[in-house]
């Protein structure tokens, strides 16, 4: 009997509770990943207790196999829904419906009752908002919040890929009602608490089509020779109240999504294009950094704090460049010592480590149906760079007074904007690809990498591999995020750095214009979440990103099937082993050919190191860089896909670029 129950078992019954996330396969079981731990626990699609794919979940570890270390449990509770909006067409029955999900992994109908229909009808593709799920019901219920026009592709399009990636499309009814109630009137009282910048000229500069100004500057001539410049933000935080409905509506959004027809915003239009928004020849509240600056753009002093100003002009980007260029125009004194400054901050910012990583944006012209008619592309001039360069200089003198700032001897949770320095890992491949094309690294320091990356930047500029070169550096690079601690910002070579002059397109701005504001109260207390909300913005903010890569790639396929049929030259801008990306010059277009595509011709393989496919026969290769010829051969508008096919030019069946010993050795390694 004692052996008996001395015997080591290889299961074990736990009771374990942790909270995590719950990631739903493809065949339907679940993982909930816990941050904690090493391994995730293995879930039963009966054991979800009503949670679905993406929610904050509390699971109860059931059993551990010891030697394995897999854990299997069961979910007890829902803590935290991550989508409550879904797409998906009604069935409507005489006095309910069912709304029936499309892509929406373990998600069952969905039951709605008939005075929750917003006069929707059987068959329509419906938004359906999700109320409850009582454990007595076998169906979650919910209610109808939009119903799509599927007369309108484009409109339909957009609005699903908002919608999967978990932004409703509407504000809350209590939200709506609390921003229509507040006042435009700015109270004697609440200027006389603030500096009053009115006075001094002051004006914004920003995109031709932008309706929410956020940011403005003021400029004067000291009589000590120096230069005040003001960096003037709108005080969202003024109207945006902690905990009310407003607030809680624009933090679940946490940042507005820029669409290449549209933009979903993270506050109503009354707030952000209205009240807030720094339109010219109106009093505008704001939280402001004022510098003392040298002609040599040195900082001698600053002040931070509320303020009221009224702005003179609005200027667009274009309009300024024009200035900076033939030195005329409205106060071109004022903007050509700004730029001066601005390209001097710029020049010592680099000089301390910052990678200049400014790639081209690609945008598309767009017809008034929202139809791409044309790509235009965007480049970094010096009118947005002083803009940059002033709104950086903010950020981090918010965040450098920030970081001094002790509770109780402990550092002040803080909204820092942080980005870790590059994985080896990751860097190292880089580093051997843009060999190939003349370019060193030294990867003995994090300053020594910086270096490296501006010199080979500045080398690329108007060349081929231009694009394929900064897309692939960035991805070796790790992704800048909120962070309650402060690791610093390598690519920017800042110590410290935050988010502070776009509150009226992400929270966490707003964020620090409420702990500036308890600063300036002496109220400063310890935010408890501030770890959960960093993570929770810094989420929000790769979803949005999806849903603009999302978008950009629908339309990218829009505008290319009127060319299936026709050639075009381009570069290969990513590899698989399932194909290569090709990237057309003319359009900037993504598209896939397929590795079956080429049996005709030769059997591929991909050897990653190399960022390439090589041909078992020909010894030919398809690299990250290269370019070539393709034809469109189709586009899928669901699947934002668009597929190219290889065009071989003459003489290429025969004339093969010659490799060296090493690639022949890789090549020949790989097909054994």
């Amino acid at each position: 009997m004692g052996r008996k129950n001395n015997k080591k078992r290889k299961n074990k019954t736990t009771a374990r509770n942790y909270a995590g996330i719950l990631e739903v396969t493809r065949s339907g079981v679940g993982y909930v990943i816990i941050e904690e731990l090493k391994r995730d626990v293995f879930v039963r699609p009966q054991d979800f207790n009503r949670a679905l794919h993406g929610d904050k979940v509390r699971v109860r570890v059931t059993k551990e196999n010891l030697v394995t270390g897999r854990m299997e449990g069961e979910i007890t509770d829902v803590l935290e829904r991550k989508k409550t909006e879904f797409i998906g067409q009604l069935e409507v029955n005489a006095d309910f419906a069912f709304f029936i999900p499309e892509k929406y992994k373990s998600m069952p109908d969905i039951y709605i009752p008939a005075d929750k229909l917003m006069g929707a009808v059987d068959g329509d593709r419906v938004v359906v908002r999700f109320l409850e799920w009582n454990k007595k019901d076998k169906n979650p219920h919910g209610e109808v919040v939009n119903i799509l026009d599927a007369l309108n592709e484009n409109d339909l399009a957009m609005k699903e890929i908002l919608v999967e990636a978990g932004f409703p499309l509407e504000f809350e009814d209590e939200a709506m009602e609390e921003a229509a109630r507040i006042s435009e009137h700015i109270p004697i009282d609440e200027i006389g608490r603030r500096k009053d910048i009115r006075p001094i000229l002051s004006f914004t500069i920003d995109p031709a089509d932008a309706k929410d100004f956020d940011d403005a500057i003021s400029f004067r001539k000291l009589r000590n020779g120096f230069y005040e410049v003001g960096i003037h933000i709108a005080d969202v935080s003024h109207y945006v109240q902690a905990e009310s409905a407003l607030d809680k509506d624009s933090y679940k959004r946490a940042t507005s999504v820029y669409l290449p027809d549209r933009v979903l915003p993270m506050l109503p239009e009354r707030i952000s294009n209205e009240l807030c928004s720094l339109r010219p020849h109106e009093d505008k509240l704001t939280f402001s950094v004022i510098f003392q600056i040298s002609p040599k753009a040195e900082i001698k002093q600053f002040w931070t704090g509320k303020t009221i100003i009224h702005s003179k002009h609005r200027f667009t980007y274009e309009e300024v460049q024009e200035i900076i260029e033939i030195k005329q125009g409205l106060y071109v004194d004022e903007l050509l010592i700004l730029n001066d400054i601005s390209q001097r901050l710029r020049k010592q910012r680099f000089k301390n480590g910052a990678i200049n990583f400014s790639s081209q944006e690609v945008r598309f012209k767009l017809d008034e149906n929202g139809k791409p008619v044309g790509v235009e592309i965007k480049e970094s001039k010096e009118a947005h760079q002083l803009i940059e360069e002033l709104m950086l200089l903010a950020n981090r003198t918010v965040a450098e007074q920030a970081s001094k700032i002790k509770i109780e001897k402990k550092n002040l949770p803080f909204p820092y904007r942080v980005h870790d320095e590059p994985d080896e890992e990751k860097l190292l491949p880089f580093v051997e690809f843009a060999k190939k094309f003349g370019h060193k690294f030294d990867t003995r320091s994090p300053e020594g990498i910086a270096e490296s990356f501006n010199r080979m930047l500045q080398d690329v500029q108007g060349r081929p591999e231009q694009h394929v070169l900064e897309q692939l550096g960035i991805r070796t690079m790790a992704k800048a995020n909120y962070n309650a601690e402060n690791i610093g910002h390598y690519g920017l070579g800042f110590v410290n750095y935050c988010h502070f002059t776009s509150p009226i397109r992400r929270y966490p701005d707003i964020m620090v214009q409420r702990i500036m504001d308890e600063v300036l109260r002496d109220g400063l207390k310890a935010d408890k979440k501030m770890d959960e909300k960093c993570k929770h913005c810094s989420e929000r903010e790769r979803a949005a990103m999806e849903s603009e890569r999302a978008a950009n790639k629908y339309k990218q396929v829009e505008y290319m099937i009127q060319y299936i049929g026709e050639q075009f030259e381009g570069v290969i801008s990513g590899v698989a082993g399932f194909g290569f990306w090709v990237e057309t010059i003319e359009h900037k277009c993504e598209g896939l050919v397929g590795i079956n595509s080429l049996l005709d011709y030769d059997e591929f393989r991909l050897i990653e190191t190399e960022y390439c496919l090589a041909g078992r026969r020909s010894g030919r290769t398809f690299r990250i860089g290269d370019k070539v010829w393709i034809k469109v051969i189709s586009g899928n508008l669901a699947r934002r896909q668009l597929d190219y096919e290889w065009v071989m030019t003459p003489g290429e069946e025969i004339e093969e670029k010659p490799k060296s010993k090493a690639e022949k050795k890789k090549v020949k390694k790989k097909w054994k």
